[in-house]
């Protein structure tokens, strides 16, 4: 019996090493429970508004760091994910453990209307103040938003470095830049109707932009894909306000596609991430979002998945320690928090939409 104890107590011994590797050292000394319970449910379903292929190393890192946490990952379009999380809630049916988009107004609305589980992260220490609110929502990405042009069309010292110049380079320039500078159709996109929100924020003269855009008959698209082909091509010349790593990536891959970032003031949005109250796997769900505020998640999030990183010690092009040495005090990152909820009130975004239409149109 002696030789089968210690076999006992040495198998003991290395699962317990096991569950303590993989708890960082800052974190609660009972973290392990955590872990435990997490394998023991075995799985964490996300919702996300995320590329498969962004999310993948991640899931991969992960999935190597846990064995046995599978993760469950379905891509969906902002609306499709707060629209699903509502319906199967109301249902009481099986819905997300995490619910993951870059429709950052929304996401903090699902969270004010009680959707979320409060989990104080170990890693908000490391985070940005702006980027927790409540113990519940959470920013994940640190993405500026820019200018892309067409390099092979429009020579460096044609392309603005700003939001006035790019005013008044247009309306100098009108009848080149016809039907040839490109946007978010506001109505149908919901991250381009909040950016230019936060726009009107962070630019006292905001409204000469959609009135440019009208002077020069500007396209707008629903999506970041189709604003980027369209410059490839160059069939559009100039893009307003894309997701940074977006227009990065494809820059790194496509040499006609240029990219500014505007040296007046540049938003920075955040992929926001909250663990549902009704979760069925909720120390999983935990796993995964402490995951992703890691250090060693973020420098996947930096290098593999091209999303910029939120935290400061982490380094790389596109993170919050980069950019902030480049562009300093010109960052605008947008707050996770209420204030996000402005424009969704229906009567403030039906006059929003309609001040915006009037200026595109140049009407009053």
């Amino acid at each position: 019996m002696k030789p089968l104890n210690r076999l006992l107590g040495v198998a003991l011994f290395g699962t317990a090493c096991a569950a303590f590797a993989q708890v960082p050292a800052s974190y609660p000394a009972d973290y392990s429970k955590i872990v435990d319970a997490a394998k023991k449910e075995g799985k964490v379903v996300v919702y996300g508004a995320t590329d498969t292929n962004a999310v993948a190393p991640l899931m991969k890192d992960f999935q190597a760091l846990y064995p046995g946490v599978t993760v469950e990952y379905s891509d969906m379009n902002t609306t499709e994910v707060y629209n699903r999380v509502i319906s199967e809630q109301a249902a009481g049916a099986g819905s997300a453990d995490v619910v993951w988009s870059s429709s950052m107004d929304l996401q903090v609305k699902l969270v004010g209307d009680g959707y979320a589980l409060t989990y104080a992260s170990p890693e908000i220490p490391k985070l940005p103040d702006w980027s927790v609110w409540k113990n519940e929502a959470y920013g994940i990405t640190y993405e500026p938003i820019v200018f892309a042009y067409n390099k092979r069309l429009l020579k460096p010292e044609e392309v603005p470095q700003s939001h006035a110049e790019l005013v008044t380079m247009l309306n100098a320039n009108a009848e080149r830049f016809k039907g040839k500078v490109t946007s978010y159709d506001i109505e149908k996109s919901g991250v381009g109707f909040m950016l230019v929100t936060q726009d009107v924020k962070a630019n006292p003269n905001f409204w000469d932009i959609p009135k440019t855009f009208g002077n020069v008959g500007a396209r707008f698209q629903s999506s970041s894909g189709t604003m980027m082909e369209r410059l490839s091509s160059g069939e559009n010349l100039l893009a307003y306000n894309l997701i940074g790593t977006y227009a990065i990536l494809r820059a790194k891959k496509d040499p006609s596609i240029g990219v500014v970032m505007p040296k007046d003031y540049t938003l920075v949005m955040s992929r926001v991430m909250f663990i549902s109250k009704s979760a069925k796997n909720p120390n999983a769900a935990k796993l995964w979002l402490d995951y992703l505020l890691s250090q060693r998640g973020q420098k996947i999030i930096a290098n593999q998945s091209d999303l910029g990183s939120i935290r400061s010690d982490v380094e790389g092009e596109v993170t919050a320690a980069g950019l902030q040495k480049t562009l300093g005090a010109s960052l605008k990152p947008v707050p996770v928090n209420p204030t996000l909820l402005t424009y969704l009130d229906p009567a403030k975004r039906l006059d929003f939409l309609k001040q915006w239409q009037s200026a595109v149109k140049g009407t009053k």
